[in-house]
């Protein structure tokens, strides 16, 4: 599998299924986004980062971010000649941020405003 053109959107059931030993009881899953190995899921609760790490990708770290606690974020599109846009989001007591690199399959402006939804309540 290539590392380019196959970052994409997840049918929200789908990535409900999958992840369901990491949701809480009646948290749903409003969006999910596939980044190469990587996974974003957007709940009604939090933001959920999962990071698949080493080379078969066997071992992953689960980073749950509450939205309350994300001061800020940005979205840096992508140019001309670069295919990848890329998300950063800062949490509360942390000086640098999370970042995320999406390939041209994933709409940027889209995770964007599901982003702007959650935070902006």
């Amino acid at each position: 599998m290539g590392l380019f053109g196959n970052a994409h959107a997840v049918d929200p059931a789908s990535a409900h299924r999958e992840y369901a030993r990491l949701l809480g009881q009646g948290e749903q899953v409003h969006a999910a986004y596939l980044l190469i190995r990587d996974t974003i899921l957007f709940t009604d609760r939090r933001l959920v980062l999962v990071d698949k790490q080493g080379l078969t990708g066997k071992k992953v770290e689960y980073h749950s971010i509450p939205y309350r606690s994300i001061t800020h974020f940005s979205v840096e599109t992508a140019g001309h000649f670069d295919l990848d846009a890329e998300l950063k989001i800062w949490l509360s007591g942390s000086s640098t941020p999370i970042a995320k690199t999406f390939t041209k399959g994933v709409d940027i402006y889209e995770v964007q405003a599901i982003l702007t939804q959650f935070v902006a309540r």
